[in-house]
């Protein structure tokens, strides 16, 4: 069983975290609070941008849709002949400085979401730890709105509207907050954010906004082949997810009667031919995330599948007006439309 196997048994497996972990945990939650009232009151910087800052975050470790949504709202934004960007930390890359990537970057230098959101979105993707720096490389390059990949803990960044996406199916976990359980801040932060997204799940939060993710095609790693997900259909085959939530995807293709056997990995795991190969020749579906990685490796057993965030018409309209309120008046103009 891997680290994370484990410490996702106990944040959602339990509902009361080992006593051990429970002081941690409250010093944490302190320690916490304590910052974000130290860049509240000013005696931490908060780097105020000229143009409009849409952050997309959530409050547990790990995967529960963000990117999809930014990919989402980007595209959207596109639409209204405005210019966004997105900025990001680059989780699992080895480059610290901060940088502009497209499509074609080494996902080992600057993180496998980057260049995955560079390929989906087609806008630029400032990446670095210093994210204020990443923004502001967005800024010269003309995009006029930035869109925050995560970010919601990362306060030295000012940002005009908060979106907090939820993962329908695990929440909250046990409540806790780090280490006894998966929350990097308390589940009262949701009342500062601008809107409160559920990703599936059979109930929603109140207040909040329904989304899903699904994939209606499997695109090849090699040669950019396309088939149809349905094609799968009773075929057996291996899947393949290095994401926060590996069953979530595992679910997806079940969901459209493709018999899986699943093989979870951690979250930006890296991939070598002894993950992605198998001893049959059956397909190898994956997620677009762990694609990214795997190019040099893969043969024609190899596909991808990529999701995409969707809405009732009423929660497309609610949300893009959250995202509007944030942008300056002609844009809302635009986006209302």
């Amino acid at each position: 069983m891997s680290a994370q196997s484990w410490v996702n048994r106990i944040w959602y497996g339990r509902r009361t975290p080992p006593l051990w972990t429970m002081p941690a945990a409250m010093l944490f939650s302190g320690i916490v609070a304590a910052r974000r009232a130290l860049y509240r009151c000013g005696l931490f910087k908060v780097a105020h941008l000229r143009v409009p800052v849409v952050v997309v975050g959530n409050l547990s470790v790990g995967g529960t849709g963000k990117t999809p949504l930014v990919c989402w709202i980007v595209e959207r934004l596109k639409e209204q002949g405005l210019r966004p960007g997105i900025v990001t930390r680059g989780f699992g890359g080895s480059e610290r400085a901060a940088q502009l990537i497209d499509g074609g970057a080494d996902p080992s230098l600057h993180g496998d979401e980057p260049v995955m959101m560079a390929r989906r979105s087609g806008v630029p993707v400032g990446v670095g730890r210093d994210r204020p720096a990443a923004a502001q490389l967005l800024i010269d390059a003309d995009c006029n709105v930035i869109v925050s990949d995560d970010g919601m803990q990362h306060y030295a960044l000012g940002r005009d509207c908060e979106i907090v996406v939820v993962d329908g199916d695990r929440r909250f976990g046990n409540g806790w907050v780090l280490p006894a359980g998966p929350l990097r801040e308390p589940i009262a932060r949701l009342k500062s954010a601008d809107a409160v997204v559920m990703n599936g799940g059979s109930g929603l939060l109140e207040g909040s906004l329904a989304m899903k993710l699904d994939g209606s095609e499997a695109i090849a790693v090699i040669g950019r082949g396309v088939r149809p997900l349905q094609s799968f259909v009773g075929e057996s085959v291996h899947a393949i997810a290095g994401i926060g939530n590996p069953e979530r995807f595992f679910n997806m293709l079940r969901a459209h009667g493709v018999q899986v056997c699943g093989h979870a990995l951690d979250d930006h795991a890296p991939l070598s031919r002894r993950t992605i190969f198998f001893d049959d020749e059956k397909p190898v579906l994956m997620t677009e995330k762990d694609a990214v990685k795997c190019a040099s490796l893969a043969d024609a057993r190899h596909w991808f599948v990529p999701v995409t965030a969707q809405f009732s018409a009423q929660d497309a309209a609610a949300l893009l007006s959250v995202v509007g309120r944030a942008l300056p008046a002609g844009a809302q103009c635009m986006i209302h439309r």
